[in-house]
């Protein structure tokens, strides 16, 4: 099971590597490499670190990891209880730790010739489905003894996921003595330039949004709005754009009380945490907003660990789960 990935720890040291990673990512920034890693080696690496360092310590909290990770590891750990002990769960990230190639390596010194990849990424996108993909295919590409791979590529349509949705944000509005003018769908940015050239995620996320008014009830469903956050550098990216559209809401549109879910994060972030739960939430405020909350991500909730583990059932382990339960023959001699 594979998420994004964080730093190992919330200092500019430990920043300067894992932010290194993820930008030398051709799927992530696609400019020509003479031209970006001059400016990636040359600026951003010595000026980023410490403002991200700053950001994820606001969020990091008591723990040894960052929150992301902590989070990969509960629902790693639920998948694993309900599958058994017949299959073997792993956590890896992308970028940083615990590592793709170090993933792979306890799978298959534990003797796993089938692998099945799930991306912790609702919808696709080359920046992050694809991205996993040319992770696994780095770390096994000097292997002389190459396991059977299966890949997830979405589960957004899934009605179970949809449903999950659904519920986590009605149960958290529940909790406000307030309710929404409008509710944002806030997805993860990407350059307009990537889905210019076939990248299908804008439209994914798109549909998300559209399929979830079905599950929400009556008075919420036309409150939905699709926009998109955490964008980088000069590029055009994705519109609306979620920091725009809070601060215009109040004074140009009479919107003063909103609440923000992010049906694309699977797992509690530094994009959810800090952008939009600190940063946005000020924000918005300070031009005039009066209340606004932060959905949760599905993280851990029950539902949501019955669905990545329905997945992995049915959609990437699939016939293997019934290949175990079959007695395997060498010879004339029934050996198990």
């Amino acid at each position: 099971m594979v998420n994004l990935g964080s730093p190992d720890a919330p200092t500019a040291a430990a920043v300067r590597p894992y932010l290194g990673e993820f930008l030398h990512d051709y799927r992530v920034v696609d400019t020509s490499r003479w031209i970006w890693c001059p400016v990636l080696h040359g600026i951003i690496l010595r000026t980023r670190p410490k403002k991200s360092a700053e950001a994820y310590a606001s969020i990091w909290g008591d723990g040894e990891e960052a929150p992301l990770i902590r989070i990969t590891r509960a629902q790693v750990a639920g998948v694993q209880a309900a599958l058994g002990p017949d299959v073997m769960v792993e956590t890896a990230m992308r970028y940083g730790n615990p590592s793709i190639p170090d993933a792979l390596d306890r799978l298959m010194e534990a003797g796993c010739t089938k692998i099945g990849v799930l991306p912790l990424y609702p919808q696709y996108a080359g920046a992050t489905t694809a991205s996993v993909y040319d992770g696994v295919h780095f770390a096994l590409r000097k292997r002389w003894n190459v396991p059977e791979l299966r890949f997830l590529r979405d589960y957004y349509r899934e009605p179970a996921f949809q449903q999950s949705l659904a519920d986590s944000l009605t149960e958290h509005l529940a909790t406000l003595d307030w309710e929404p003018d409008k509710i944002i769908t806030s997805y993860h940015g990407l350059p307009q330039s990537y889905v210019d050239k076939g990248d299908p995620y804008q439209g994914e996320c798109i549909e998300t949004t559209e399929l979830l008014r079905d599950y929400l009830p009556e008075h919420l469903a036309p409150k939905l709005m699709t926009t998109f956050q955490s964008r980088f550098g000069p590029k055009a990216w994705l519109q609306p754009y979620t920091d725009k559209t809070l601060e215009a809401m109040p004074e140009e549109h009479g919107i003063k009380k909103v609440a923000v879910m992010m049906p694309g994060f699977s797992a509690d972030c530094l994009e959810t945490l800090e952008e939009i739960a600190i940063e946005a939430e000020e924000s918005f405020h300070e031009h005039g907003g009066t209340h606004f909350t932060c959905v949760p991500c599905l993280n851990d909730r029950p539902d949501h660990i019955a669905l990545l583990t329905d997945l992995a059932r049915r959609r990437v382990l699939g016939d293997w789960l019934d290949e175990l339960e079959q007695p395997r023959v060498v010879g004339h001699e029934n050996v198990g």
